[in-house]
């Protein structure tokens, strides 16, 4: 199976993406939603007089912010097949069957399941620098790699 996926993105001149640039689009993602995020509660977060005070903030708006990131990833996943970190990092994700951007199904099913590895500790990621696909839980779900663009 993964030999004849392999081979297929050799023909295609495809690439799979780096460990390293996974890592860094991932970080470019979450510093861009994080600021979002503080932005959108600014005021709140100029109040807050300790880190502490913050930290409660934060924690009264995770389910928003957990769908936020849903949407986020999502979209630009399906309209784009690259978040922006991804757009910046140069690689984009692509469905393993047809080789194009993900659907909204597959775009939707990839985000969900990505926001459940991050609640598990980020197992579904430490997974993904083990397989020889890259492939972490979120792109076992939906069926997709991430591939230099």
């Amino acid at each position: 199976m993964h030999q004849n996926i392999l081979s297929t993105l050799d023909r295609e001149g495809m690439k799979l993406s780096s460990i390293k640039k996974r890592g860094m689009a991932f970080f470019i993602d979450e510093m861009l939603l994080s600021l979002l995020l503080i932005l959108s509660l600014g005021d709140s977060f100029l109040e807050s007089k300790t880190v502490e005070e913050m930290i409660v903030l934060t924690n009264q708006f995770v389910l928003e912010y957990m769908a936020v990131k849903i949407i986020y990833q999502a979209f630009f996943v399906m309209q784009y097949g690259a978040t922006v970190g991804k757009i910046i990092m140069k690689i984009r994700v692509i469905d393993t069957k047809t080789l194009q951007k993900p659907d909204v199904l597959v775009s939707l099913n990839r985000s969900f399941v990505r926001v459940v590895s991050e609640m598990l500790f980020y197992l579904g990621f430490v997974w993904g620098t083990m397989d020889l696909l890259r492939q972490t839980w979120h792109d076992k779900s939906a069926k997709t790699l991430v591939v230099d663009a």
